[in-house]
């Protein structure tokens, strides 16, 4: 008996890892997007791909944001920094078709 109530729970949260992986990846496509178009505006006017200052604020910002979700900052930090690499990637390609 107490084996079925632990796969039932176990399935629960299974499901709601699911629809958090779901919001995660549309989250990220949305993010992308406007990205792309911070990229394109870059590009026309000639501005740097990265942005140094803009970087550390948001650092800051998820640092407080992590410890307030009980989440590791130093994961978030790693976590940002990849998504930042990717965004000034693709700024860099934007910036190449122009």
């Amino acid at each position: 008996m107490q084996e079925d109530q632990a796969e039932k729970i176990l399935k629960k949260h299974r499901e709601s890892i699911d629809r958090l992986d779901a919001i995660l990846v549309y989250t990220l496509g949305e993010r992308f997007k406007l990205t792309q178009e911070v990229g394109i505006l870059k590009a026309k006017y000639n501005l740097p791909p990265s942005d140094l200052a803009r970087e550390e604020r948001q650092v800051a910002r998820l640092d407080k944001l992590s410890k307030c979700a009980d989440l590791d900052p130093e994961f978030t930090k790693k976590f940002l920094n990849f998504i930042i690499r990717e965004v000034i990637q693709h700024h860099q390609i934007q910036r190449n078709k122009q």
